[in-house]
């Protein structure tokens, strides 16, 4: 972990980082003279080597097998833009160029999504990879370029990993990175060269942190342990159509054309869990959970029910969520909080005459970013060479993803919807059974490589139609299925029970072809063709060019059968649960030139379910910051106003809190005792609910949140779903009677803190609005703990945690309150997600950055996203943030988390961050005029 090197209460966003960011350069002098005296590695590192991975960027550099001269420009930030004659020069200089960047990153990735860390980093990543080697992700990528890909998305392929490898060529693992000649000193690992299949292999990787509900799938059922099926329900109300309008509002689908009118209101669909029930008790009082082993005590949960699966569901899935926990995320965390904003806003509402649009997805702060900003330009279009396009690329992918070219533009959020499922399914020897009769399992055998060890073996089972069995990647998981209990609805035990995953993704499929011709696409009509084409993962996609604006919904989605909406694991024993197939492109909804102006995608509801024939899922996000920018734009038009650039620039750095407008005038008038309470009471008196990192009220008000949800949920919610280190005093099983030390044990939560319930996103605010008119709920009650009395109603409750929250930034902030902020708890590390995790302390030290004192909150506009089970640090942050102008797109403005260059060392290893941090946009030049008045070096690659 990097050192707690908090910048001082005084400090305004953003200036601990260039503090840091100062001392990082005094650190690496440190470290060089520390490494050469032999105090950490020895002589062989030096300044030398530190500097010798950094890329050449001026002069003239001759590449074997390009087929003309190719010009690199780099602006002041590092950010390259490529000029070429033809499409496969164009892709072989990406490669070049990314790798000159960012190739331990690349090389990191690939070794991810093939299940090959182990490689790399020793015996520690041996289980990662065996659960990444049963999902296959590399082998799906490699039957999608043999069976799937147009030929020019190979040939696109080949020549980008044709430019990765003249870059590697002749060149030691110290001489690409840092980080090679760390890895050197244990395990003497050499790099590889690269191949098109590591390319598409990462659009496996995205898919998987993208892949929709399985985390509310696994949490709805382990639940079944503690609650009902009616509380499992009242933790997963009704998306609000009333109040949260969905994407889609004046849109269309399918071939015929079929029209929709969204804008009344109408109830949701209930997202509770399936199949039969036992009885089970009330959650009782619950204790004081505290951060650090606090203990309290709890009631008896009751007994517990079963959904046709019973405990054998409950010890699967616990496992499953530990394996899936401790899986390095690739773009987003682990699939939880995964969100993103993205909106248009046509020419009729803008100041220009011409659309504007803005995006900016929320994904794990990583370091260096996920993105990579670059242009692709042909010198001439034709039909030799084809792309004149700008904007953020994954590094090790050809090709540009969000961004705009010369005629449109175009930006994504994560659609949510339902693309996996997964399926208890019932182990009879060697096979499973199916439909009363036992069908063989599917099996290979992978061999993992260990850096400094033996190698280990292992057997992939897969059902007859592709599932993968996730439980045999865990000890405990097979031992659960071997014991489990089950129901009466379900078969006999016999050898037990698996869990098997159904996910569109592990389907070979399209999307390499899909971001190439988004990149080409000069239309609309051209990039529904193109978007179509993007099968995994389902992503909202908004479009502009200089006249239209437009929305659609691409995606292999799977139908399911009448009474299965994917909610729950189903069981893999009845045929009647598997998918019947996908929904045709023509039948997704799309919407284009609504009347009312602009198109706003931030996760929320694709469609009114009532005016849409077809479940995409039960889970969607609950709208919270969707109907704010809404509502930012419409206070914008009203009245003939527009929009400017800077306006949506604005937008995208709002920090009104929507939960504090709930809840602070409740909070308000309560009558509080102690008067240092009442002096933390008195800072949300004339508060606007903005989050700034300066705001003492907001410090205060996210301390109350987090406390209300700890009281009158997280303590009641079991310990599968609960954090590490936060335990409680339960009744033991099996124990009746009034709760004693003879009949309570103690009981921890298991997730990691980032992973943790309740996370305190836009669900949790709806189930606290849904029970604001119930002050008498079960859940707004709270035994005694301590000298907190207890809570028997809501207002007792609400004011037990506006104590508890006093007390709490008491000994996280000190006593005086007017030295509180919200930046000095929610703050922002960037972290080397390798070395920078695990390495050597000094080694963190040096690849690591950070603090950075944030603004912004969950379920805000601007989502710097923080998980209140587990603290109030930032988990995830807006990745990048764009605003295109159409009508000259060289007054548009990018920025990214990091900067371009993977380096430690480099100038451009985090040169965004402080702007970033203070919501500044870069120029973003396009034109080959505004490109070369940005352009500082210029680097000339040689046939």
């Amino acid at each position: 972990m990097p050192p707690n090197t908090t910048a001082t209460s005084g400090d305004k966003p953003g200036t601990s980082g260039r503090k840091k960011g100062r001392k990082a350069r005094l650190v690496v002098i440190l470290l060089v003279l520390a490494l050469i005296g032999g105090i950490a590695f020895g002589a062989f590192w030096s300044i030398s080597t530190v500097r010798a991975s950094f890329p050449q960027t001026k002069g003239s550099v001759t590449l074997e097998g390009l087929s003309g001269p190719v010009d690199v420009k780099r602006d002041g930030y590092g950010i390259p833009q490529i000029y070429a004659s033809s499409d496969a020069d164009l892709f072989m200089a990406q490669g070049y160029v990314q790798a000159q960047d960012r190739f331990y990153e690349m090389d990191v990735r690939r070794h991810l999504t093939s299940g090959r860390l182990s490689e790399m980093f020793g015996k520690g990543q041996v289980k990662n990879d065996a659960f990444l080697r049963t999902l296959g992700w590399d082998r799906v990528a490699k039957q999608e370029y043999d069976t799937k890909l147009s030929a020019s998305a190979k040939q696109y392929l080949q020549a980008y990993a044709k430019g990765v490898n003249a870059y590697l060529k002749d060149k030691d693992g110290r001489d690409i990175s840092l980080e090679y000649a760390a890895l050197g000193f244990t395990n003497d690992y050499k790099p590889a060269e690269w191949t098109p299949v590591d390319s598409v292999a990462w659009l496996k990787a995205m898919a998987w942190d993208l892949r929709g509900n399985m985390r509310d799938e696994t949490d709805r059922a382990l639940m079944t342990s503690r609650l009902t099926p009616q509380q499992i329900r009242e933790l997963y109300p009704d998306y609000p159509y009333d109040r949260n309008k969905p994407i889609v509002r004046e849109g269309q689908y399918s071939a015929l054309g079929k029209s929709f009118q969204q804008d009344g209101a109408s109830s949701g669909t209930s997202a509770g869990t399936q199949g039969s029930q036992g009885t089970t008790g009330t959650p009782g009082g619950t204790g004081t959970q505290g951060t650090q082993g606090t203990q309290g005590t709890t009631g008896t949960a009751g007994g517990t029910g079963t959904t046709g699966t019973g405990a054998g569901l409950t010890g699967q899935l616990t496992g499953l969520t530990k394996v899936l926990d401790d899986l390095p995320t690739a773009v987003g965390v682990n699939g939880q909080g995964i969100g993103s904003n993205s909106w248009v806003v046509s020419g009729a509402h803008t100041i220009t005459g011409k659309p504007l649009l803005a995006n900016d997805p929320h994904l794990s702060a990583s370091l260096p970013s996920v993105w990579y900003q670059m242009g692709l330009h042909c010198r001439s279009l034709s039909s030799k060479c084809q792309y004149d396009v700008a904007g953020y690329t994954f590094a090790g992918m050809p090709g540009v993803v969000i961004g705009h070219n010369g005629k449109i533009a175009w930006g994504m959020t994560n659609s949510g919807v339902d693309v996996s499922d997964l399926y208890l399914e019932k182990i009879s020897g060697d096979g499973y059974l199916y439909d009363g009769k036992v069908r063989p399992f599917r099996t290979r055998e992978e061999t993992i490589k260990v850096a400094g060890g033996a190698s280990k073996k292992i057997v992939v089972r897969q059902t007859a139609d592709g599932m993968p069995l996730l439980s045999d990647r865990d000890d405990e998981l097979v031992e659960v299925g071997r014991k489990a209990g089950v129901d009466t609805a379900a078969p006999d035990r016999g050898d037990g029970y698996g869990i098997a995953l159904r996910w569109t993704a592990l389907d070979p499929g399209t999307s390499m072809d899909a971001v190439f011709a988004m990149d080409r696409a000069s239309d609309w009509n051209g990039f529904r063709k193109a978007a179509s084409l993007f099968d995994v993962p389902s992503q909202n996609l908004i479009y502009a060019d200089s006249e239209n604006i437009g929305y659609t919904l691409p995606g292999k989605i799977p139908t399911r059968a009448t009474g299965d909406d994917g909610s729950v694991p189903a069981p893999g024993w009845d045929s009647k649960y598997r998918w019947t197939g996908f929904l045709e492109q023509d039948e997704l909804p799309y919407e284009y030139n609504p009347k009312r102006g602009y198109i706003v995608t931030a996760n929320q509801a694709v469609v009114d379910k009532d005016k849409y024939p077809y479940t995409l899922t039960t889970d969607w996000g609950y709208g919270t910051r969707s109907q704010r920018i809404a509502d930012l734009i419409e206070s914008k038009i009203k009245d003939g106003g527009k929009v400017s650039t800077d306006d949506m620039r604005q937008m995208q750095l709002d920090n009104s809190s929507e939960i504090a407008k709930l809840l602070v005038p409740k909070l308000l008038k309560l009558d509080l005792d102690d008067p240092e309470v009442r002096k933390a009471q008195k800072l949300l008196e004339g508060w606007d609910y903005t989050q700034d990192a300066d705001s003492a009220a907001a410090a205060y008000f996210n301390a109350v949140w987090r406390n209300i949800l700890k009281l009158g949920f997280g303590d009641k919610l079991p310990k599968e779903l609960r954090a590490k280190n936060q335990c409680l005093w339960v009744e033991r099983a099996g124990s009746t009677g009034p709760l004693d030390d003879q009949t309570k044990v103690r009981e921890c939560g298991q997730r990691d803190a980032d992973q943790a319930q309740p996370d305190g996103g836009d669900r949790w605010f709806e189930v606290v609005r849904t029970l604001m008119d119930k002050p008498d709920s079960q859940w707004w009650q709270a035994p005694k703990s301590g000298n907190r009395p207890a809570a028997h109603n809501r207002d007792e409750l609400f004011t037990r945690a506006m104590i508890d929250a006093r007390w709490e930034l008491t000994a996280k902030l000190g006593k005086d309150i007017d030295t509180w902020s919200w930046g000095r708890l929610h703050r922002l590390f960037l972290k080397n997600q390798t070395l920078g995790l695990q390495g050597p302390e000094v080694l963190q030290y040096a690849l690591n950055r950070g603090p950075w004192k944030l603004s912004g909150g969950e379920a805000t506009v601007n989502a710097t996203g923080w998980n209140a089970a587990g603290g109030y640090g930032v988990v995830w942050v807006p990745s990048m943030r764009m605003v295109v102008n159409l009508a000259d797109l060289d007054k548009s403005r990018w920025i990214n988390l990091s900067g371009a260059s993977g380096h430690a060392f480099s100038a451009h290893y985090t040169d965004q961050t402080d702007k970033w941090a203070d919501g500044d946009l870069l120029p973003w030049s396009f034109s080959a005029k505004s490109v070369d008045g940005s352009t500082k070096d210029t680097l000339n690659l040689r046939p």
